[in-house]
């Protein structure tokens, strides 16, 4: 919505000036060409970026597609992306179909062993280090012998890779399974944090009117009580890039701006503590 005139901007606005960094799905442009991807080689002349995927699947049993990832290598070379990072989750089954969703895996140290597995294999093929994402889900994959920060934790350990910290997942599914956020971060492996999401959700109502449930829509500003998670979640990890997510209820380019620098005092108070 806003690509063009966040091009346009370049040249009127001095660095320091608005993002200090784009991050971008590989999904959205290898493969493309034309007035997207032109637009695409201006901005990254004057952002460095960062690579997010939405479609690896590494909590899964479905073989990586060859072609894909031959594809995401040459593209996180030529855009420079230090890490590549995706969710921690299974999106794709029965033979290659993809599930539109990022479901959970079940906490196990068997699924943690077989994940880590894959998040090797990823890092092997793509030739840079992988950074894997809490995801937010709404439903447990049966009973888990782990709590959710240990299994990202088992994960991260066992395929020596970086955490992808989305804080917005973590308030979402504290809200609605009712456990502490501060326990969830103190459990986790925040010294392996190289990135970080925040983001806003909404509330709706279940089916029947049994209650209401905290959806992770990207389509809200970021709340308080995430902002207050993430200030606590950054004395703890240091100065880390991280990306404000907005993927529905779009705004003007100019408010979104202003979000930026909201979240950014946030930043700057936590990192100079």
């Amino acid at each position: 919505e806003f690509l063009d005139e966040l091009v346009e901007t370049l040249p009127a606005s001095p660095v320091g000036v608005g993002p200090d960094f784009l991050e971008i799905s590989p999904e959205n442009y290898i493969g493309r060409g034309g007035h997207v991807t032109a637009q695409l080689d201006r901005l990254r002349e004057r952002y460095p970026l960062l690579s997010h995927g939405l479609t690896m699947s590494l909590a899964g049993t479905e073989p990586f597609d060859a072609e894909y990832m031959q594809s995401l290598r040459a593209f996180l070379s030529e855009m420079k992306s230090p890490w590549h990072s995706d969710h921690l989750c299974f999106s794709i089954a029965g033979g290659g179909r993809v599930l539109h969703d990022l479901l959970p895996p079940k906490m196990t140290r068997a699924s943690a062993t077989r994940t880590a597995d894959r998040v090797r294999r990823a890092q092997d093929a793509l030739g840079v280090k992988m950074a894997v994402e809490n995801i937010s889900f709404y439903l447990p994959a049966g009973a888990d012998e782990m709590h959710e920060a240990d299994f990202v934790g088992e994960v991260c350990e066992q395929a020596d890779c970086g955490l992808m910290l989305d804080v917005n997942n973590v308030y979402v599914n504290s809200v609605n399974f009712g456990f502490d956020a501060n326990d969830w971060l103190a459990r986790a492996p925040l010294e392996r944090v190289v990135q970080m999401h925040v983001a806003g959700g909404e509330w709706v109502d279940d089916i029947e009117g049994a209650g209401k449930t905290m959806i992770d829509s990207h389509g809200t500003d970021v709340p308080d009580p995430v902002l207050d998670l993430f200030e606590r979640a950054l004395a703890r990890t240091g100065p880390v890039p991280v990306i404000v997510e907005r993927d529905q209820a779009i705004p003007p380019l100019a408010d979104l701006l202003k979000e930026v620098e909201r979240v950014r005092a946030v930043w700057m108070r936590a990192t100079s503590k």
